[in-house]
């Protein structure tokens, strides 16, 4: 059956009132069931079985099957509709441009003609739209002859440096395809590649210059090519400096309803690796840039980013000191569904963590209980690393709740699944870890010696505070709190300041 629920959630309320006005129109009878389906959908309090009880008194299925997937094919009309109304507006109106200028000139009226195609063209400049410019251009130099005035060679050179733009943009959108694979392949497939190496090669392979002057949303593709190194090496201050230098460049362009997605995603990007850096206020004036965007347009992307926003926010907030403040922002959002699943699984794993932190056990003990699929359905969803992250979480919840048989079996299940991949991927650091969790539950009384903590010191391969992983730091702060017999949360937070002074 055909998620419809899942469809609707994605509208704003706006996007509601516009559908249930386009289906009214659209219905030929007095027939409202589709209507009151919608409606019902929307509201997202009763099951499908009891919206098909409130809508049909008998048994048989097979009218609200139908009925469904009516309401179904009236969605996917009105998105369409909709997108071509909203997004191809300035195409089409080009286009039309373009037609008309053929017209002109096979009138005869050469003037007419390029006087339309010369405001195509500005346009088409304007919106970065490459492809259509080739034709414009091409359009230009074929009846170059009927213009004497025309300035041959510089309207040559304006068509070569389009065709090198053009060439550009899908050369680097063939390097983000290539890039996202790797990533699917390092999250989702546990393969090791050396992505640093990975990137470089790839980026001369398809000979593009980070330098290049290049369209919004090549910009966008190459900014979130370095996030994804970053991702992966944990090393988000070595991109701080390009991604803000970037976004610098992005910021001195005009910014169009069609470009306005991808303007969201790059500021997003930026407070999220503020955010890693430690540098929270950086991190949420950002955010609120990122909220004002969202806002635009009709928030025309607002459901698609909300998640996303609130939940760096909270981040951002619990860091700050300000954890009840963080609870309250994703608290809603516990028994709420969204498309964005793999956001939805990040803002249950950091409830947890905040209620781990506040020693709410109990509450972080109820979020984990959503946490009911298998490890092969989150790694498939979430990634591994999320995955790992999601197990040793609970392990610590365990051991706080002192319940040993389970941690024994969490224990041994995780070291089988992932030891093998964490030495792999040389983070073995991880494993390390797990043996003082280990040594913690089995002989709590030597957390607190000398030689217990000089073991720890020993044991690691520290890296700058500045440049260790906020959440690698939280992790270490639960097994610091244990040997310093101090509140996790204010161990966690002093970690993260000492950090924050280094930088």
């Amino acid at each position: 059956m055909t998620n419809l629920n899942t469809i609707i959630s994605t509208f704003s309320s706006e996007e509601q009132q516009r559908f249930l006005i386009y289906l009214k129109k659209k219905n030929k009878r007095n027939d409202i069931k589709n209507v009151e389906l919608f409606k019902l959908i929307a509201k997202n309090t009763l099951s499908s079985d009891a919206i098909f009880t409130s809508l049909y008194n008998t048994s048989n299925k097979n009218a609200y099957h139908a009925l469904r997937k009516r309401l179904y094919l009236s969605i996917i009309d009105f998105i369409a509709n909709t997108n071509l109304e909203e997004e191809n507006s300035i195409d089409m109106q080009i286009i039309k441009f373009i037609l008309a200028s053929r017209n002109f000139f096979l009138m005869k009226e050469a003037k007419v003609a390029y006087h339309i195609l010369d405001k195509a063209e500005t346009l088409a400049t304007e919106h970065h739209l490459f492809a259509i410019l080739n034709e414009i251009y091409s359009i230009k130099i074929q009846y170059a002859f009927t213009n004497p005035s025309l300035d041959m060679e510089q309207l040559i050179l304006k068509y070569n440096s389009n065709q090198k733009k053009h060439y550009l943009e899908d050369q680097l959108n063939i390097v983000y395809a290539k890039i996202r694979q790797a990533l699917n392949n390092i999250s989702y497939k546990k393969e090791i590649v050396d992505f640093e190496t990975l990137l470089n090669d790839t980026l001369k392979e398809h000979h593009i210059n980070i330098h290049d002057s290049i369209s919004f949303k090549s910009l966008y593709q190459l900014m979130h090519i370095v996030s994804i190194s970053a991702f992966v090496t944990k090393d988000y201050l070595k991109i701080e400096s390009f991604l803000m230098k970037t976004y610098a460049i992005i910021k001195l362009r005009k910014t169009n309803e069609k470009e306005l997605f991808y303007h969201i995603q790059v500021v997003y990007m930026i407070a999220n690796a503020l955010f890693r850096n430690k540098k929270f206020k950086q991190s949420k004036a950002h955010l609120e840039v990122m909220h004002n965007l969202m806002l635009a347009n009709k928030k025309k992307h607002y459901n698609t980013f909300i998640l996303k926003h609130d939940l760096l926010l909270a981040l951002n907030l619990n860091y700050s000191n300000k954890q009840k403040e963080a609870i309250s922002y994703l608290a809603p959002y516990l028994h709420s569904k969204h498309t964005d699943t793999e956001t939805v699984l990040d803002i249950r794993l950091s409830l947890i963590m905040f209620y781990i932190q506040n020693e709410n056990l109990t509450k972080a003990k109820q979020v984990f209980s959503k946490f009911y699929h298998t490890d092969k359905y989150y790694i498939e969803k979430a990634g591994i690393e999320w995955t790992i992250k999601k197990n040793l979480t609970e392990l610590l919840l365990q051991v706080e709740l002192g319940d040993i048989d389970i941690i024994e079996s969490r224990l041994q299940s995780f070291k089988r699944q992932y030891n093998t991949y964490l030495k792999e991927i040389n983070q073995e650091r991880v494993t390390t870890y797990l043996g003082f969790v280990e040594k913690f539950y089995k002989q709590p009384e030597i957390i607190t010696t000398e030689k217990f903590k000089n073991l720890v010191e020993d044991s690691f391969e520290w890296i700058p505070a500045k440049q260790e992983d906020i959440f690698g730091i939280s992790f270490y702060a639960w097994l610091k709190s244990k040997m310093e017999k101090s509140p996790l949360f204010q161990t966690t937070l002093r970690l993260i300041e000492q950090a924050q002074l280094v930088n």
